[in-house]
């Protein structure tokens, strides 16, 4: 019995060692990522009210939309469930979300935080609704109406850049 437990031991793990990581059913759909967020906004972008509060801006580089009902945003690496992003929100094939950081939830339209993005830099995560890390934003203290940004788009490192209101980076 022991020689047979061995044994299957052994296929089991040459079968693991051997998978074919070229399957294209295996290849996972690109994540959405953090791609922009702007501190200190006094005009790039309005929300629904006309008001000009700090966002944040997810992309999505996936060639079909992508819902993330559940998923998190925080500025707390201590509290990674601060706020959640309400059922039916879809982010559209490439395209973009913009989330307000304005700590007023009160707004019927539009996806607004429970908090404020610091002027003075902090953390901004990314969550699925396991808690599982997606993105991890740490980003200095900023000046005035300047975007801490993604270049190239979705993809590159994070910089100072004049802000790309719902659009691309580049």
């Amino acid at each position: 019995m022991k020689q047979f437990k061995l044994v299957l031991l052994m296929f089991i793990v040459i079968g693991f060692t051997n998978c074919n990581n070229d399957d294209p059913i295996a290849e996972e759909t690109p994540q959405i990522t953090i791609n922009e967020l702007l501190p200190k906004n006094t005009q790039y972008g309005s929300d629904q009210d006309g008001e000009f509060d700090d966002w944040i801006e997810i992309y999505n580089p996936a060639d079909e939309d992508q819902d993330i009902s559940g998923y998190y945003l925080t500025d707390s690496k201590k509290n990674l469930t601060k706020w959640k992003f309400p059922a039916g929100t879809k982010i559209t094939a490439n395209g973009y979300l913009i989330v307000w950081a304005d700590e007023d939830s009160t707004h019927v339209s539009g996806l607004h935080t429970n908090y404020k993005l610091s002027a003075d830099g902090e953390n901004i995560v990314l969550l699925s609704p396991t808690q599982e890390v997606i993105n991890l934003v740490e980003y200095p203290a900023t000046v005035l109406e300047q975007s801490y940004a993604r270049k190239p788009n979705g993809t590159g490192d994070f910089q100072w850049a004049t802000p790309t209101f719902n659009g691309a980076n580049d």
